[in-house]
């Protein structure tokens, strides 16, 4: 059942992806934006082990959709008053950083 559910959602996904959503406008704290932004800048070079752990892929793929933050904060960001960083972000960076909350939460 849970498979099925998880199918579905995907090809939900899969149609979002396709139908290029607008840019959401987000505030990033000042401190997180400086760490996104020191993610992007950061240099990776080690290779990926083959075959990967599923866990492992998860948090490489959150790694870069971190250093995409800092890449768009880097670019277009703007300061608030507060000198937190103001962006446009494509949704799916939104989404998988949502995902990554709920193992924030979980600790």
């Amino acid at each position: 059942m849970y498979s099925d559910d998880a199918l579905v959602l995907g090809l939900i996904g899969t149609t979002f992806r396709a139908a290029r959503l607008p840019a959401i406008r987000v505030t990033v704290p000042a401190a997180l934006a400086e760490r996104a932004v020191a993610a992007w800048r950061r240099d990776e070079t080690g290779a990926v082990p083959d075959p990967e752990h599923p866990a492992d892929r998860v948090r490489r793929y959150r790694a870069g959709a971190l250093a995409l933050i800092g890449l768009s904060i880097t670019e277009r960001g703007q300061l608030d008053d507060d000198g937190n960083a103001v962006v446009e972000l494509d949704p799916e960076l939104i989404g998988v950083a949502m995902d990554a909350a709920d193992d924030v939460a979980r600790r």
